[in-house]
């Protein structure tokens, strides 16, 4: 725990070191390389992945608490937004990304647990894993869907601020949206499916809320894909439902995880 401590404080530290070199980046308009952000970058995304590994592996079992989780969701996060910034401009994410890390890691380090740990089988482990996975890919969409409309808000009324100029065009901006919904609504399938494959009964293990709401994330989303090949959707329709699928994911997970482990205990 005191190794989990000292490693999560290191990535707190090189997180706020990140944003403020980003900073400076955007002031003095450097922004024809990504690469000394990718790299300044992969200092606390590794540091943030031993400090959370200790967290969550206890000595009796896997703690899934919801700081616990939140610190979780935030590196798989920032680790899929690194790989995917090798091919494509999105190092822009990180000036929400780092500020958003530190927080939830902070917290995952102050706070005691809330929830017992459990021993889980390895078929239920990777469910969980690809759960979190879905979340985080959804959760780059919904961000990507806010950071889209605001361009397209600022194109529209002729700004275009230090920020605008980190953007890749509207289009690329717009493809990789759907290529985020694309994946993490692949990845939410297999997580439902693996839920009622490996649970004895998904409905009866304190999970009918999160289920119901993941299907109707599942149906929206599926829904605007559907809108999208057929029927054309983009811009603001499409940041709408991008926000409605995971509004619903949400409510499901993390708002029934804050009512249960805070407000009825």
């Amino acid at each position: 725990m005191m190794t989990s401590s000292i490693l999560g404080f290191a990535a707190i530290a090189a997180y706020l070191v990140g944003w403020i070199f980003h900073q400076k980046q955007l002031r003095a308009d450097k922004q024809s390389s990504s690469f000394p952000l990718q790299s300044a970058a992969a200092i606390p995304i590794v540091l943030h992945g031993f400090a959370v590994t200790g967290l969550l592996f206890t000595g009796n079992g896997l703690d899934l608490s919801l700081l616990k989780i939140l610190a979780l969701l935030g590196l798989a996060i920032n680790t899929l937004v690194w790989i995917s910034g090798l091919r494509k401009p999105l190092h822009s994410l990180y000036l929400f990304l780092f500020p958003l890390s530190a927080i939830t890691l902070l917290a995952a380090l102050l706070s005691p647990s809330s929830k017992p740990a459990l021993v889980m089988s390895t078929e239920i482990q990777a469910h969980v894993l690809i759960s979190i996975l879905a979340y985080s890919l959804l959760a780059i969409a919904a961000l990507q869907a806010l950071l889209a409309g605001y361009q397209n808000w600022q194109l529209k009324h002729k700004h275009q601020n230090l920020l605008m100029r980190t953007f890749p065009p509207v289009q690329t901006m717009e493809a990789l949206l759907f290529e985020l919904i694309w994946a993490g609504q692949i990845l939410l399938t297999l997580s439902l499916l693996s839920g009622f494959l490996f649970y004895d009964d998904f409905f009866a293990q304190k999970l009918a809320h999160k289920v119901v709401f993941s299907l109707v994330a599942w149906l929206v989303y599926a829904t605007l894909l559907w809108g999208r090949h057929y029927r054309g959707w983009r811009g603001n329709k499409a940041i709408r439902w991008t926000w409605a699928g995971f509004s619903a994911m949400l409510v499901g997970y993390l708002g029934s995880k804050f009512v249960v482990e805070f407000l009825l205990s």
